[in-house]
């Protein structure tokens, strides 16, 4: 039995939809940021920061949820969306991999400054400003490396499309793509995947970003 515990829109999107993508059986736990979910006892016994994805799999509880998707690509290999140690595309899939974790700083910080914040007087436009602004150059990485191409590799959809992907997807509420042409038509590829649009239906109403887009206050 595999079952997540999930936050819609949050990070817990990327394990959803690559558990849709392996095409494994599993339930969903649904919790929120906006109640005591998360500080519960019993899921501080699963992720002790308090945080999503929580996976229990295999008889064990992963809770990162980069962790999470190099267990599930090099456990279950027969899916293709890793790529084993020692082929010549493994350096590139770790470096996307984690590469996400770098952008989603960025989107941590902005939705921590536009949403967790309740009251303006706590919120800081630099803060603001300078977030957008470092997101926007890590997007600009994607939009460079993806010339010429489908896909983050050039041997195809992976995982990490799912983790990077992800990242740009919620992205879009902070910093506009108009001059980013190949990352405009990546995410829309997304839409031709069934995996996909199970787990956006799957993800389930939106609570944290409430907006399509969150300019900076002046």
């Amino acid at each position: 039995m595999i079952r997540l515990y999930h936050v819609a829109q949050s990070r817990s999107f990327r394990t959803l939809w690559l558990l849709h993508e392996m095409g494994l059986s599993f339930e969903i736990e649904r919790l929120s940021f906006f109640d005591k979910s998360l500080r519960s006892p019993e899921h501080l016994a699963r992720s002790p920061a308090g945080r999503v994805p929580a996976l229990e799999i295999d008889g064990r509880v992963l809770f990162e949820s980069g962790a999470i998707a190099e267990y599930l690509c090099e456990s279950r290999p027969e899916h293709g969306l890793g790529r084993a140690p020692g082929t010549p595309e493994r350096i590139d899939w770790l470096e996307w991999l984690h590469f996400a974790e770098t952008i989603g700083q960025h989107l941590a910080n902005l939705t921590q400054q536009h949403i967790a914040l309740r009251e303006d007087w706590m919120r800081s436009p630099t803060t603001m400003r300078l977030e957008a602004m470092r997101l926007a150059k890590t997007v600009e990485v994607i939009e460079r490396d993806l010339e010429g191409r489908e896909w983050l590799l050039h041997s195809g959809f992976s995982a990490v499309d799912v983790h990077v992907g992800y990242s740009a997807l919620i992205a879009r509420h902070f910093i506009r793509l108009d001059d980013m042409p190949n990352v405009a038509a990546w995410l829309r590829r997304f839409e031709t995947r069934p995996a996909y649009l199970r787990a956006v239906a799957d993800d389930g109403p939106a609570e944290i970003y409430t907006k399509d887009f969150y300019e900076v206050p002046a």
